[in-house]
């Protein structure tokens, strides 16, 4: 497992390697006066895809905005295209 820091830019990248699968990924934190991360984590992990030569990879978001749902009552699984036509899963968490 590698990661990426990028501190104080509000991201975190991460690179799965096991045997030959690659699997790219993009950790965002939603919080209290935030936007909603989603289309800034698409084209983050957009460009983290890029250079690790991949076509698709996972965007997770973890909402910790005061008043949400229990995380089992809230947490989603759907596919979204990258602004340069990735496959992203995303999870809303």
């Amino acid at each position: 497992m590698e990661r990426e820091y990028a501190i104080g830019s509000g991201r975190m990248d991460l690179c799965l390697r096991y045997g030959r699968v690659t699997l790219g990924m993009e950790l965002k934190v939603w919080r209290d006066g935030a936007s909603d991360p989603l289309p800034e984590g698409l084209v983050q992990l957009d460009g983290y895809l890029a250079g690790l030569g991949l076509d698709s990879g996972w965007l997770v978001l973890f909402d910790r905005r005061s008043g949400q749902p229990p995380i089992a009552e809230r947490t989603v699984h759907i596919e979204q295209r990258s602004p340069q036509g990735r496959c992203i899963a995303v999870v809303r968490a």
